[in-house]
């Protein structure tokens, strides 16, 4: 399971109740949305360049909502912070891992929970 808190910038990663990871996201910045409640993954790109910013590159790919996706970042620095068009973004290897954690759970068992 993965749990973004949009407040705090955050997501928390378990694996069957076992509590993994702490990172820090980037959600949508002012003016742009990330959607919120409970997802599971629809598909997984390990490397897609966006169509809607530039093919902006977006490594580790979880889509849950549409458009919308948990992925890596070349923005490390703005972690932390609200930086995105509404993805959820990820240090590149945070992104990995977890993309490797949905690939082992499957899409059915694997719970995305934004909340606010």
């Amino acid at each position: 399971m993965a749990r973004v808190d949009i407040s705090d910038q955050t997501m928390a990663v378990s694996l069957d109740g076992d509590a993994l990871h702490i990172w820090p996201v980037s959600t949508a910045r002012p003016g742009k949305f990330t959607p919120v409640g409970t997802f599971h993954p629809q598909s997984l790109r390990r490397m897609h360049y966006s169509s809607l910013y530039n093919n902006a590159p977006m490594p580790w790919s979880i889509f849950f909502y549409g458009n919308f996706a948990i992925h890596g970042t070349t923005a490390v620095e703005l972690l932390g912070c609200p930086a995105s068009a509404g993805c959820i973004r990820l240090a590149p290897e945070n992104a990995e891992v977890l993309y490797g954690l949905v690939l082992q759970a499957g899409f059915a068992d694997t719970w995305i929970i934004v909340q606010e």
